[in-house]
């Protein structure tokens, strides 16, 4: 009995061991790539860029990193959590998400048609106004831009039509599930990830559409377009990461559902979808440049029409996914600090 017990307790101590080994290769590994990273952003430069601006973007993307590296330092447990959780859980989610979008119009006449009519009749209705009515292509062209203007509006909404409804619904994944929160067994941190796989469901039907209205102008497939697969999964990672934090939230303040509202209204407006950045005097460029939106919008068309590649704009890059990694972060502790008490409050 006592062997069968030592036997026992030298695999918890070998399990344990190996555990604080992988622990400290994980963390060798994050902080040589963060040196890594700091060292590539502090060394480039870019000869056509103001010097103060260049200079203020290398400072934000060592902040961001310094504390990206203090938060996965002092929480490295517990942001293991959340990936591992979902990873287990990958056929579920994928089978609720399906589930998701499926019972969402069901009862309908037309049924899923309706997850498609209202977006393309925005589409439709933006451009009659600001392209015929107001004549806004004109001052996108007087800007160098000569794109047809419904191509370039249809490439700025896709994208914002998923950021939109992903996190709209994110945000209320666990209100509208509040029966699987209060199921000991259930892992609820698959449903926010439920809500936006089943936001992207649709937004591959207007991908689809963008690349139909940019064939008829002209502008065909090539290997530039591949590059909509890179932004659709940083838009995915980025609404995702938001999510977790606000779906947790909003348990305890329903009204951020108003306020995340009223935030997305006014976060067209400051994206460049309707208009274009470049018409932006140059000090004010930077400061619009920290909504990480403008990085995805202006991926879409570069994709679409511009053929740039998304490492030409290297500190674009850089700053949105140390942002994302940073956001991941937080919305994954903010949810696990959260969720024991979802259960008493619902």
């Amino acid at each position: 009995m006592k062997k069968a017990g030592q036997t026992a307790g030298d695999a918890v101590l070998k399990k344990n061991k190996r555990k604080r080994i992988w622990k400290k290769a994980a963390m060798v590994i994050f902080y040589t790539l963060a040196a890594a990273l700091a060292v590539v952003v502090m060394s480039h430069h870019n000869p056509l860029a103001d010097p103060v601006t260049e200079l203020m973007k290398k400072v934000m993307a060592c902040l961001l990193l310094g504390f990206s590296i203090l938060i996965f330092g002092i929480f490295f447990d517990q942001l293991l959590v959340l990936p591992k959780e979902l990873y287990q859980s990958r056929r579920l989610i994928w089978k609720l998400a399906k589930n998701d979008f499926k019972k969402r119009y069901a009862g309908s006449y037309l049924g899923m048609v309706w997850a498609f009519v209202q977006p393309v009749v925005t589409v439709v209705m933006y451009w009659i106004v600001f392209d015929r009515v107001f004549n806004t292509r004109s001052q996108l062209v007087a800007e160098g831009i000569e794109v047809p203007y419904v191509l370039y509006l249809t490439a700025g909404l896709v994208p914002w039509f998923y950021f939109t409804e992903a996190l709209t619904n994110g945000t209320t994944a666990l209100i509208e599930y509040n029966y699987l929160v209060k199921k000991v067994v259930f892992k609820i941190s698959i449903l926010p990830i439920i809500k936006v796989i089943a936001a992207t469901f649709v937004h591959i039907f207007f991908v689809a559409v963008l690349f139909l209205i940019a064939v008829a102008y002209g502008y065909y497939p090539s290997i530039y377009t591949l590059q909509i697969f890179y932004y659709s999964f940083c838009e995915f990672l980025l609404v995702l990461a938001i999510s977790y934090a606000t779906c947790a939230i909003v348990v305890f303040f329903k009204d951020l559902q108003q306020i995340i509202s009223i935030g997305l209204q006014i976060g067209m407006w400051a994206t460049p979808i309707l208009w274009d950045i470049s018409m932006l005097s140059e000090p004010m460029k930077p400061l619009f440049k920290l909504n990480p939106m403008v990085y995805i919008v202006n991926g879409y068309r570069s994709a679409i029409y511009e053929q740039e590649w998304f490492f030409e704009h290297f500190y674009s890059s850089t700053y949105f996914w140390i942002f994302t990694v940073t956001l991941f972060c937080i919305g994954s502790l903010i949810f696990k600090r959260l969720k024991v008490h979802f259960a008493d409050v619902m």
